[in-house]
């Protein structure tokens, strides 16, 4: 057993149900847990307990044994100093308070569910891809869907915090954050860092002296991505490293260093590819922020996304490597990964960051007008039992679930997880 199933049992309340004595056999009465804390120091803040006849104010800390007190040095520490009861699975010796006397104890061992421990272990044990994959079906479809619900505003909640950190660092430029972030989902998951690099390595302003000109934004783009060092055979790549070599000489650029990978990716998909397409749609759009802003729906969004590259590109992958003639257009899903991944985000952003709740609103009303994402995790929600999912809402929400709850095994703090361990067994 781990600790933070003791953490559970007292913020849900479970205690109540039972007659609580300390080891000295004084009554125990919770008016209030305390407020959980997952920062240092005691486990809960403020609470309200009444021992014996005395309502006491102050801390909760929590153990698995009483001894863990003296092998954490909580004896030392003064953030511990206002503890009023000390909760433990099993007292194996005594602890004093910092007035010398003795810091009540109460004792769980006596007052935990058999029931509720299996529960928990099975959680910890599973072997399956969810822990609670074979309680799910029991779960009503009501109660799941209002914790995606919460999972989702959450999600959103986290990368607006990432966001609002990346923005005071760029003295609240929203046009060049929603830039470095364009370029990172460009990149996809395999070359978003280095496509992220790539963007930073070009600022907006040096980039807007070029708006007008797709050939010197290439140039640009794939000189700083080192992808024009090589001798060429074909004209095209030999003007880009012409004009590369004269703008790299004007600005005093360094290329990046960082590789791209091309292994396991479709051609499509190539990086080569992908910053033609940035170069495109860099070409093609103004103001993007001021666009995104303004837009009533999620066709405007995807309509940005109608790019005309270049045409060498319609017969190459990679430079200086012939292929079918194709034109490489900005795929469906892709666009859509965008908008989910950064335009949305920006609005639920810009939204907390200016009190705006219309573009909160609007940001969640373009995450229900996408259809869901399809990836190796939807699948294996679906499969495990988890509804089916319609729309970019819910299979965000369900993204948050496996990577904050079930890859952690944080049962203990999921609302599905709850439902199952509070179910008669």
């Amino acid at each position: 057993m781990r600790e933070e199933l003791l953490h559970y049992i007292w913020r849900s309340r479970q205690l109540i149900h039972f007659p609580l004595l300390t080891t000295k056999g004084e009554e125990v009465i919770l008016v209030r847990p305390g407020n959980y804390n997952t920062h240092a120091g005691p486990d809960f803040l403020d609470a309200r307990i009444k021992i014996g006849d005395q309502l006491w104010a102050g801390h909760v800390e929590m153990h698995l044994k009483s001894s863990d007190w003296i092998q954490h040095q909580h004896q030392n520490d003064p953030a511990y100093q206002n503890v009023i009861l000390h909760v433990v699975l099993e007292e194996d010796i005594p602890i004093k308070n910092a007035a010398g006397g003795l810091l009540p104890c109460l004792e769980l061992k006596k007052h935990i569910p058999n029931a509720l421990v299996g529960k928990y272990l099975l959680f910890q044990q599973q072997e399956n891809w969810i822990p609670c994959q074979h309680f799910l079906p029991d779960i009503p479809v009501p109660r799941i869907q209002l914790w995606l619900d919460r999972l989702l505003i959450e999600r959103l909640e986290q990368k607006t915090s990432r966001l609002l950190t990346q923005l005071q660092q760029l003295n609240n430029d929203w046009e060049t954050a929603l830039y470095h972030s364009l370029a990172h989902s460009f990149g996809l998951t395999i070359n978003a860092e280095t496509f992220q690099a790539l963007a930073q390595s070009l600022p907006l302003p040096l980039i807007g002296k070029h708006l007008s000109s797709l050939l010197q934004l290439e140039a640009l783009l794939f000189g700083q991505a080192n992808m024009l060092e090589d001798e060429f055979e074909e004209a095209y790549p030999q003007k880009l490293q012409r004009e590369y070599r004269f703008l790299k000489h004007k600005y005093q650029l360094q290329p990046i260093e960082l590789p791209w990978k091309f292994m396991r990716l479709r051609p499509a998909n190539f990086p080569s590819i992908r910053i033609a397409q940035f170069a495109a749609f860099l070409f093609q759009t103004r103001h993007l922020f001021s666009k995104l802003l303004a837009a009533h729906s999620v066709k405007e969004l995807e309509n940005l996304f109608d790019l005309q590259l270049s045409l060498y590109w319609k017969t190459h992958y990679r430079f200086d490597q012939p292929s079918k003639k194709r034109t490489k257009k900005a795929g469906i899903q892709f666009r859509r990964l965008v908008i989910i991944n950064t335009f949305i985000p920006f609005l639920f952003a810009y939204a907390k960051a200016r009190i705006l709740p219309q573009y909160q609103e609007k940001a969640l009303r373009f995450l229900e007008a996408i259809p869901a994402e399809r990836n190796a995790v939807l699948r294996k929600f679906e499969h495990a039992g988890m509804p089916k999912v319609q729309t970019a809402y819910q299979s965000q929400a369900l993204l948050q679930l496996r990577k904050a709850y079930c890859q952690q095994q944080n049962c203990l703090n999921c609302a599905i997880g709850h439902q199952v361990l509070k179910k008669p067994t």
